[in-house]
């Protein structure tokens, strides 16, 4: 018998030695990730916002800018944040409490986002030009890894969305455009590395954006409307920035919610973890 507990003591020892050594090699990995995602980075504050940069955009555009960005705001090069909130594994499972750290930087497209569940940690990136997505189960064993091309497209586009966090990456330019729709609507194109992405984004009154819409892989053959909701908007670090995001599908028969994010804490030209 008391060999027995000798043996069983050993063997949830053992798993808890396993688990610990994954969890730290997991962040090891993720420590390195920011490393190569901050290693593309270039200081662009030396750039200033200007309102001439805005006069021919369209006037939903123009009141977007005017609302979040004041004149002389340096360009943002980089950032970190994170938030907690609800996700769902499945579009037809409960929701689950989660939080994260996510990085970007600006001038080079690139971020990388992890989130973390008491079961499964998730990470989402856009590095080196390769989008890619990652899941394991107590930091430990790997149930998806996803690359490809719907992972470029996937993550590059929630790279390009995310950026009214940093919202003077909004400001058009040689890949960036926005063309007129009508009062509240406008649509936001770009192009890179051989892929053109779109968001049709829609403005209340104030000039907060409330939403983004374009289309990205569900699966890897089916492009499906996927939409950002934005609100909560705070100032912070001089800029108006939505600290609440809402991510779901828009699918024929319904709208699909599996992701609410609150932004618990942002940092402005970051080059480092938390």
């Amino acid at each position: 018998m008391k060999k027995l507990k000798v043996y069983t003591f050993l063997i949830i020892g053992a798993l808890i030695l396993i688990l610990i050594i994954g969890k730290i090699n997991a962040n090891i990995q993720f420590k390195n990730q920011i490393k190569t995602l901050f290693g593309q980075l270039k200081n662009i504050s030396n750039q200033k916002f200007e309102y001439a940069q805005i006069l021919g955009l369209p006037a939903p555009v123009k009141r977007y800018f005017k609302h979040v960005l004041n004149e002389g705001q340096p360009y943002i090069s980089s950032i970190g944040m994170k938030h907690d909130g609800q996700f769902k594994t499945g579009l037809d499972k409960d929701w689950i409490n989660i939080i994260g750290e996510h990085y970007a930087t600006a001038n080079k497209q690139g971020f990388i986002w992890k989130g973390s569940t008491t079961l499964f940690t998730a990470k989402d990136s856009y590095l080196e030009d390769k989008g890619r997505l990652e899941v394991s189960i107590f930091s430990l064993i790997r149930v998806v890894d996803g690359e490809g091309i719907q992972y470029d497209q996937g993550e590059l586009i929630r790279w390009l969305g995310e950026s009214v966090l940093y919202p003077t990456n909004l400001l058009p330019s040689n890949r960036l455009k926005w063309l007129a729709i009508d009062s509240n609507t406008a649509m936001l194109t770009y192009n890179y590395n051989g892929l053109s992405l779109f968001f049709k984004v829609s403005f209340d009154p104030k000039g907060e954006i409330t939403e983004l819409e374009t289309k990205r892989y569900m699966d890897t053959n089916n492009l499906e409307t996927w939409i950002i909701k934005l609100a909560n908007y705070e100032r912070v670090n001089n800029i108006v920035i939505p600290t609440a995001f809402e991510v779901l599908w828009r699918l024929e028969k319904q709208d699909l919610s599996y992701a609410k994010f609150n932004v618990t804490e942002i940092e402005y030209d970051k080059t480092e973890q938390f």
